[in-house]
């Protein structure tokens, strides 16, 4: 779609994955802990359009570097936790937009999985596989965060 993606992983074996499948660059937020403003230098200082935000409490911060002024923060998920001490002053300075991202309705399920259908789109699935009888096991997987893509249940 013309995107240009940064990707962020405490992996170097996911961000070598990651590129391997198109992405444009990567930076692992453990060796660089000011990874916000790694981002914000690969746009030649301007920053991203859209930082999708998954960790919560704890990465808020640097994703909030990382946003240009007039930027979107697309927060999805709070892997860290939902409560943060983070201060709004970048939002008020920056101009940046907050947009909360949740599960929607039926029909935007249904037009979701149309337009999968209609660009051939497949998911990244991590190589493992578990039963249903292996559902713990795989909760405990994902809590891990040793996985790749989707992991599965076979039912």
């Amino acid at each position: 779609a013309g995107a240009r993606t940064i990707i962020t992983s405490s992996s170097d074996e996911k961000l070598a994955r990651a590129r391997e499948l198109g992405a444009h660059e990567t930076i692992n937020y453990r060796q660089t802990p000011a990874w916000g403003k790694a981002a914000r230098a690969l746009t030649g200082g301007e920053g991203v359009d859209v930082v999708v935000e998954v960790g919560g409490a704890d990465t808020l911060a640097e994703s909030m570097r990382a946003v240009r002024m007039g930027g979107t923060l697309c927060v999805i998920g709070v892997l860290s936790g939902g409560q943060s001490p983070t201060s709004l002053i970048p939002i008020l300075m920056n101009q940046l937009r907050a947009q909360g991202v949740f599960v929607g309705p039926r029909s935007s399920f249904e037009a979701m999985n149309r337009a999968i259908a209609h660009h051939q789109l497949r998911p990244v699935l991590d190589a493992r596989r578990f039963t249903l009888d292996e559902a713990p096991e795989a909760f405990g997987y994902m809590a891990s965060g040793g996985h790749f893509g989707k992991i599965t249940l076979t039912i």
